[in-house]
């Protein structure tokens, strides 16, 4: 992505060289990166925060120090979850003023879970879901204008192994994907009628972006 620089709510920069923040280990601490951002003369384009699920356990302690109780289940009636995102809507109209005002493009890389879903049109079934409360991955899944999931492509042989049984095994050619629809095996979505699967590169993404306006006018 352009001129990034990363906010690391957990340290998986690596050996990356990357202009970053100091890995943020508190809720202050991000809403400070954030206001720096806004406030303060830079050329950076493009916030990544990596990743929401390591914000989430900010968010949490936050609310248990403003509601003065050791975890956020000790809240009654679940209503600690319910607290919470009032951070998250604090955050999230922080990136907001990013996008609106500095012109910053906002990546929020979050880790996948292997989740049950329950379909009300057919049998339950499990599919890859953002590794959040649920509350906070409904309310970021709304706000984001994409939710692509990323994975290997991959493809399953079978191999006989005697006595009329196969066994299935994956494999692939190391090909990393993004995914832009959902499916019933992941979350995903975007606002710009982009191809159902990109190369995982921020070239390909760019240029599927950039074609949008010529197809919808043709």
């Amino acid at each position: 992505a352009p001129a990034p620089i990363l906010a690391p709510t957990e340290d998986g920069l690596g050996t990356l060289a990357v202009p970053h923040f100091p890995l943020l280990t508190e809720w202050a601490e991000v809403l400070e990166a954030l206001g720096a951002l806004y406030q303060e003369e830079h050329a950076y384009q493009t916030l990544v925060l990596d990743s929401l699920d390591w914000l989430e356990p900010l968010i949490w302690a936050q609310v248990c120090r403003d509601q003065a109780v050791k975890n956020i289940e000790a809240i009654p009636y679940a209503k600690g979850f319910a607290f919470a995102l009032d951070y998250w809507r604090r955050f999230l109209d922080g990136v907001n003023a990013l996008r609106a005002e500095r012109a910053m493009a906002v990546v929020l890389l979050a880790h996948a879970e292997i989740r049950r879903f329950d379909s009300p049109e057919v049998e339950p079934f499990d599919r890859y879901q953002i590794k959040l409360h649920r509350a906070a991955a409904a309310l970021v899944e709304e706000w984001a204008d994409c939710i692509l999931f990323a994975n290997w492509r991959t493809y399953t042989i079978k191999t006989d192994v005697g006595f009329d049984k196969k066994i299935a095994r994956g494999t692939g050619t190391g090909e990393r994907l993004l995914y832009t629809e959902e499916r019933p095996a992941f979350r995903a979505k975007n606002r710009y009628r982009l191809p159902p699967e990109l190369p995982l590169s921020w070239a390909a993404f760019q240029a599927a972006l950039t074609r949008q306006p010529q197809q919808a006018a043709a």
